[in-house]
């Protein structure tokens, strides 16, 4: 049973991190590969909050959510004065940059030894330690976070933000302010990365520069290409699938090398799929082009 939620609780995570992201990419049209670096800022500073001035994780959370917001802020002033591939390369380097300060701080975030014994969070003075805690928790605030998502896209905000993608040269000449749109997307997206950073850093009370590399942005992109662009509820679909399906190879017996392997050709062979038969997605309404 701890087995099935610990996948919920890994789902969960995951379609916040997905959604916020599709949010960007799928909505707004900004294809970013940094998203693991405001998911990697949202997990460190919830850490550090809680071992270096025993914050609970209630006071953590919405300080991990600001400083994310604030740094993609800051980068995405000059990021977006690029567009199409060069902003892509641009996301790129920010997630290289923000993994070699992981890796290289080591004062603060631990190197390459990572950040352990990050307590759980408690509520009424009840550390929510078990898996049933955790996942109830975590569904809680990603149901609280797609319906906030859903008010944004479903809003004039988000109505501007799907004519920007469609065509931001037309939006721009009714009088829109593009750049102003876009930077607000990217800090929002990079607010909820932040929010499911501190999840997975209180839920696995342990992490290291390892889980917030550029292969997990391709992760979290991954999600939204399988589950659909533009659409929230295909990031809960593609989450499922994509955290769920790898699983299924501990009952096949493989050896563990060998099911690492075999992992990421699943990941490759659904993407190639999807871009073949439904590029889409499951539930997208348009290509992530």
């Amino acid at each position: 049973m701890d087995y099935l939620l610990h996948i919920l609780i890994l789902i969960g995570i995951y379609l916040i991190a997905a959604a916020s992201l599709n949010f960007v990419a799928g909505y707004t049209g900004l294809l970013s590969v940094a998203h693991a670096a405001f998911y990697g800022v949202g997990a460190y500073i919830a850490a550090l909050m809680a071992l270096k001035l025993g914050a609970p994780f209630w006071l953590s959370l919405p300080c991990a959510t600001a400083m994310a917001a604030m740094l993609a802020a800051v980068v995405a002033i000059p990021a977006l004065r690029v567009h199409d591939d060069y902003f892509v390369i641009a996301t790129f380097c920010l997630q290289v940059i923000a993994t070699s300060v992981m890796n290289n701080w080591i004062d603060v975030t631990g190197g390459p030894l990572g950040l352990p014994g990050i307590p759980h969070p408690t509520l009424f003075g009840v550390s929510l330690s078990a898996h049933w805690q955790m996942a109830l928790l975590v569904w809680a605030i990603a149901g609280l976070s797609l319906w906030l998502l859903h008010r944004l896209v479903s809003a004039p905000f988000g109505r501007v933000l799907k004519a920007i993608r469609e065509d931001e040269v037309f939006t721009r000449s009714l009088g829109k302010n593009v750049v102003k749109y876009k930077v607000l997307a990217f800090v929002i997206g990079a607010a909820f990365a932040a929010v499911s950073g501190s999840l997975y850093a209180v839920y696995m009370t342990y992490i290291d520069p390892t889980s917030f590399t550029v292969h997990e942005s391709i992760f979290m992109l991954a999600i939204v290409i399988v589950g659909g662009a533009g659409n929230l509820w295909g990031s809960v679909a593609g989450a499922a699938v994509l955290v769920a399906l790898p699983e299924l190879l501990r009952f096949v017996g493989l050896p563990s090398a060998i099911a690492a392997n075999v992992r990421q050709m699943l990941y490759g062979a659904s993407l190639v799929g999807m871009m073949l038969w439904r590029p889409q997605g499951l539930l997208g309404k348009y290509r992530l082009d």
